[in-house]
């Protein structure tokens, strides 16, 4: 008798069927909780160190149990006349992070006519911009007692001619974050320069728009937020901020919400075990 080859013969269209079920469910649901066992990561950062972070910003997020990431200039008023509510801030899980001593940008684009002559990154040598970076580490120190570090762009402006600055001391910190509105999976992230999406002016609506987004697509969404209720020419109704934010905490069992350096950490180590 000759058996034939067309089929194995333990085949069973029912066991192939559920073999194949299997397979399609679990790497939906991987690809689904891939962000620390979540759908996407949201990282809520606030550039500056103005006095409406500390006024409004976070006691609505201790409040609601979440954490962001304050990028400071040492020598912002709002940081200096401060010190102690930083420190305090600190404690309570939020992350402080480098955004250099003097917040240089380059001078001549448009739009930059409050830029100080002396705070004109395009007349900085690679050398001070780092120096400024690395100070402002230790001052950071100072204040929470930790070494590991994330860095953000002032003005999101990356090179002092042709040389990406950051480059040059990227070994003293964890990642950096750029200023491009962009939504990027796990293995897409650049750490050297994650996108976020600045706001100014945006509805609640619009914010959490955003996050669904992020949630469909499986991706990180960084939050750029400078005022919140006023303290800046860019700014957010402060009922807006507090809709999206009411949002994630709703919303928390597929949304991974972290300081900036947990999630640049996730990142890391992930990208890393795939390589």
């Amino acid at each position: 008798m000759t058996l034939s080859t067309s089929k194995p013969l333990f085949y069973s269209p029912g066991k192939t069927a559920l073999l194949s079920l299997f397979l399609l469910l679990h790497t939906l649901t991987y690809a689904q909780a891939v962000w620390n066992g979540k759908k996407c990561a949201v990282a809520l950062t606030y550039d500056d160190a103005l006095q409406v972070h500390l006024d409004n910003v976070v006691p609505v997020l201790d409040s609601l149990g979440l954490k962001g990431t304050f990028y400071l200039s040492g020598y912002f008023p709002g940081y200096v006349n401060n010190i102690a509510r930083w420190k305090s801030a600190a404690t309570t899980g939020h992350e402080l992070a480098n955004h250099t001593l003097f917040h240089p940008c380059i001078g001549d684009r448009p739009g930059r006519e409050w830029v100080n002559p002396e705070n004109d990154l395009s007349k900085y040598t690679v050398k001070r911009i780092t120096n400024e970076m690395l100070m402002t580490n230790v001052l950071l120190k100072t204040l929470d007692g930790k070494t590991a570090r994330t860095f953000a762009y002032p003005c999101g402006d990356t090179k002092i001619g042709n040389v990406d600055y950051y480059k040059t001391v990227a070994d003293g910190f964890v990642a950096a974050r750029g200023t491009t509105g962009e939504m990027k999976k796990l293995m897409e992230i650049n750490l050297d320069d994650v996108g976020s999406y600045g706001i100014n002016g945006e509805s609640g609506e619009k914010l959490i728009e955003l996050v669904k987004r992020a949630e469909e697509t499986n991706s990180l969404l960084v939050f750029l937020f400078h005022g919140v209720g006023g303290g800046h020419s860019l700014n957010v109704a402060l009922a807006e901020h507090n809709k999206l934010v009411r949002y994630l905490k709703q919303h928390e069992a597929d949304i991974w919400i972290a300081p900036f350096i947990d999630v640049a950490s996730y990142v890391k180590n992930y990208q890393s075990k795939q390589k």
